[in-house]
């Protein structure tokens, strides 16, 4: 389930939707997600996952069915132009990338950013560090 609503800045992406009334409905996860659009182009989009509130453990979204994970790491100079070679989770662990979509958005991530990429096919987009560093990221793939 993904939801998508009038919000404002809350930390370690997690956000608070705001209901008509000006109360605070339910927290949600945001995800940036790109996508490949029917013309061929990536694109960027938000998706919110809600969250229930556990007690103590803090709050959780539903179960999200993945199929597994892999490590990642890129050299310093990365700076590739690919399509995501499967739906997955992107989880960076350092370092910082940016991403372009092939009509030439582009976004800055940083350590700890959750990213849903789903280019699988069509122009890709393009993976930058921002560093001249190694950078380590997580692959988890559905």
């Amino acid at each position: 389930m993904f939801l998508s609503a009038g919000l404002f800045k809350a930390p370690s992406g997690v956000e608070q939707v705001v209901g008509l009334t000006g109360k605070k409905d339910m927290e949600t996860f945001k995800v940036t997600r790109v996508y490949t659009g029917a013309d061929g182009h990536s694109y960027f989009d938000t998706l919110e996952y809600p969250l229930t509130d556990a007690g103590p453990i803090g709050s959780l979204s539903d179960r999200v069915k993945v199929d597994s994970l892999i490590f990642r790491k890129v050299p310093p100079g990365y700076d590739d132009w690919h399509n995501a070679p499967q739906k997955q989770f992107v989880v960076l662990l350092n370092g910082g990338v940016e991403i372009e979509t092939s009509l030439g958005e582009k976004r800055s991530f940083e350590q700890g950013e959750l990213l849903l990429m789903e280019d699988t096919t069509g122009k890709g987009h393009r993976s930058r560090n921002l560093l001249p560093q190694e950078r380590q990221s997580l692959f988890i793939a559905f």
